[in-house]
């Protein structure tokens, strides 16, 4: 039942298109708004790289990519039973999903699109809340990996671990003999 990552994505996808559109309608000026003083602001910029512009020759390569992530998170999903793991999979789908749209559509043309970032984080980066998304859900990949939570549930059966052998008074009293097989 993949449905609720698919939800989750879904909802990260709205956020952060219309967030984005908000950006560009009210930040196209160049106008910078802070939010908490220097440290969060809104500032409007296009970038062609990964983050921190890393990269920003190669934006093909980043769609290439980012389609590659959305495939794989895709099928991964139909996988998963765990909750956690879905929460976690749909924020990463979500912004897989549209920074991959933006590098499709946006300009300056197909797969050489820039990614609109507008949530400046002092003087480190700036970023959109694709990639608040996809940091929280790597974030959660970790935390339930490293708590040993796993993407489906454990099947019961011969693979299954064998129980305990039993102590006690009863483990030590001989098993009844079958009546065919007296002497």
């Amino acid at each position: 039942m993949a449905w609720p990552a698919f939800a989750i994505a879904l909802v990260v996808i709205l956020i952060d298109q219309a967030s984005k559109w908000w950006a560009e309608a009210a930040l196209g000026d160049g106008q910078t708004i802070p939010v908490i003083g220097d440290v969060i602001r809104f500032v409007l910029v296009y970038n062609p790289g990964a983050a921190f512009s890393i990269g920003s020759d190669f934006t093909w390569v980043f769609a290439v990519v980012a389609a590659a992530a959305v495939v794989w998170i895709t099928m991964l999903t139909w996988r998963v039973e765990s909750r956690g793991w879905m929460v976690a999979l749909g924020l990463l789908l979500g912004g897989a999903t549209t920074h991959l749209g933006d590098r499709l559509f946006r300009d300056p043309g197909f797969a050489r699109g820039h990614v609109v970032d507008f949530i400046g984080y002092g003087n480190l980066f700036i970023g959109n809340v694709a990639d608040i998304a996809i940091f929280a859900g790597a974030i959660m990949l970790a935390i339930l990996t490293v708590m040993g939570v796993h993407l489906r549930r454990p099947e019961a059966g011969p693979s299954a671990e064998p129980a305990p052998p039993e102590t006690g008074p009863a483990a030590e009293e001989p098993a009844p003999e079958h009546p065919d097989t007296r002497a």
